[in-house]
């Protein structure tokens, strides 16, 4: 969700070890080709998978009417999708984000904070979005399903424009939320230390004076993928960027990977980036082949 996935996915509709994922050499086809899965529709969008890859979550639908649904795998293909227990009724949910050990799943919902109350509205890039605000919320995920959704505490949901969940291997939360003086989304993260999730601090590269949104990251932290206004991005589309982790600390500035697109969500084994293109599609990109190309820059 951005100054441009936004307009999309919200104003239009769009809203973003061994694996059964598509193997990493697969994704070397044509970009303007979409990814194979379970994902057959226009506004399909932020496929999250469970660290085996035999489960995957993703959002479907246009607008507020959209819902988390799930699929498993079957054979050489996948099932039919159906509407995650968690998800439905009267309200948007979106954007899911798998835990790393697949243990637990944040989401970005409208719903109030406590019932009864009414959708959430939103605040960005200066435009007031009524029923389409935002804030995370966890699931835990066991081998006996789906727990019931709980509201991540207000240190993370702040404002009602909260989007866009990545989780690290130590439960860190990254996400995106309008820069206050701008209006412009940028990226934030909030360390799970203690058994707390930590004060929010935006990374230092997303000063908030170009819009930053929809962040992946490594488990390890080693690297954040997001997309951005930021050059060679136009007004009709958004660069898909990398930036990686110093060893000291801080993050190396970002370059740009190639494809552009939104909504961002790597593979169990880190090998294949998946993005919603502009033809609102979900597509993927050999992330371990360009990784493999190109050094970590400092």
């Amino acid at each position: 969700m951005h100054s441009r996935s936004l307009t999309v996915l919200l104003t239009l509709g769009l809203a973003l070890g061994v694996v059964a994922a598509p193997p990493a050499r697969a994704a070397t086809a044509a970009l303007d080709q979409p990814a194979p899965g379970p994902w057959a529709l226009e506004h399909d969008a932020s496929p999250a998978f469970t660290p085996d890859g035999s489960t995957v979550i993703f959002a479907r639908g246009h607008g507020i009417t959209r819902r988390v649904l799930v699929a498993s795998r079957e054979g050489s293909g996948w099932s039919a999708p159906q509407p995650a227990p968690f998800s439905g009724g009267d309200w948007m949910d979106l954007e899911p984000a798998m835990a790393p050990d697949g243990s637990f799943l944040i989401f970005v919902s409208n719903r109030p904070s406590g019932a009864p109350g009414k959708p959430l509205d939103g605040n960005y890039e200066g435009q007031f979005q009524p029923g389409r605000g935002g804030n995370l919320w966890r699931v835990a995920h066991t081998a006996k399903g789906w727990g019931a959704p709980q509201r991540l505490p207000g240190t993370i949901n702040a404002g009602s424009s909260v989007y866009a969940p990545a989780v690290a291997a130590d439960a860190s939360v990254y996400f995106m939320q309008p820069d206050p003086q701008t209006g412009h989304f940028r990226l934030y993260l909030s360390r799970f230390a203690g058994g707390r999730y930590q004060a929010p601090r935006a990374l230092p590269f997303s000063s908030g004076r170009l819009a930053d949104y929809d962040p992946a990251v490594a488990p390890d932290q080693s690297f954040i993928v997001f997309s951005s206004d930021r050059p060679p991005s136009t007004d009709t589309s958004s660069a898909i960027f990398i930036a990686f982790a110093r060893a000291g600390g801080g993050w190396s500035t970002p370059v740009p990977l190639g494809p552009s697109g939104t909504e961002s969500r790597l593979s169990p084994d880190r090998a294949t980036l998946y993005f919603s293109g502009a033809d609102k599609r979900i597509h993927r990109f050999a992330l371990a082949d360009w990784l493999g190309h190109h050094a970590a820059r400092p």
